[in-house]
């Protein structure tokens, strides 16, 4: 079997055809120059609203609007060719109803170009899920930790372990069963992920899950290290950027106080280049 990533541009049919297969590449991002970085390899980009965090250094993604998603959805369509681009939809943008949410997601899609959304949760969204894609809207599903619920769950804790299995299971087939074309699972141990990956009919998508998984998604921020201090389980760093980054500082710094920078490569003479 090929690993190669497919040429062409990808939908979420497209996506969904790839259950049992290849594992999907998925990665995170928030703007054009990382969103054209993360096409070279990606199946998925998701504009998640972890931009509220990780851009904004906002303490939860609660806070995070619509018209940031919109914002940042434009920013990264225009960094990607073959990605299928995915778009959160904020907390307290689809909760309320399913006409809400239809109201909502058609915004993302026509203002983004975006070619799906993703919304959290299970069973209880079961129908909203339904009625967007009944209308056209493809949605990705999230369950498991849902960090939009993070103050009904205790935290940033694993979902899933022990009794809880069952909720976990049940939400995923719900999910599956109400159009989704792909689920995250956040959080959820990784026999479980396993289990859960084997009775869907849908791509999984993991983070904190299991290599089981249809597929893996991190935030690109997180593995390629430009946050220091934070460094959880989940997360494998391909990079260290806030080292690197910080020492290029440093040493830019040390050459402007110096009077090294700008060099006579770097300025300009009459007779010189324009």
């Amino acid at each position: 079997m090929s690993t190669s990533r497919p040429l062409k541009a990808l939908d979420a049919a497209a996506i969904r055809a790839r259950k049992g297969g290849t594992p999907l590449v998925c990665l995170t991002a928030y703007t054009t120059p990382v969103a054209r970085i993360a096409d070279t390899q990606c199946d998925l980009v998701l504009v998640g609203d972890s931009v509220g965090m990780v851009l904004h250094g906002m303490a939860s993604t609660l806070s995070v609007t619509m018209e940031m998603m919109v914002l940042h959805g434009q920013a990264v369509a225009r960094g990607l060719e073959r990605a299928l681009m995915v778009v959160d939809m904020p907390f307290g943008s689809y909760e309320e109803s399913p006409q809400q949410a239809l109201r909502n997601a058609v915004r993302i899609m026509a203002e983004t170009g975006a070619g799906a959304v993703k919304l959290e949760g299970g069973r209880h969204m079961a129908e909203t899920i339904g009625f967007l894609v009944q209308r056209g809207i493809p949605v990705m599903g999230h369950v498991g930790l849902t960090p939009q619920s993070v103050n009904t769950l205790g935290g940033y804790r694993v979902q899933g372990k022990g009794d809880d299995a069952a909720r976990i299971r049940d939400d995923a087939r719900a999910v599956s069963e109400a159009g989704a074309f792909s689920v995250v699972l956040e959080k959820v141990p990784a026999a479980l992920s396993d289990q859960i990956t084997a009775e869907i009919d849908i791509p999984t998508v993991g983070i904190g899950a299991s290599a089981g998984c249809d597929g893996q998604i991190l935030v690109i921020d997180d593995m390629l290290g430009l946050f220091a201090d934070f460094k959880p389980r989940f997360v494998k760093r391909y990079a260290d950027l806030a080292a690197d980054a910080t020492a290029a500082v440093q040493a830019y710094a040390e050459e402007v106080r110096a009077r090294q920078f700008p060099a006579a490569e770097h300025v300009f003479t009459d007779a010189g280049a324009t």
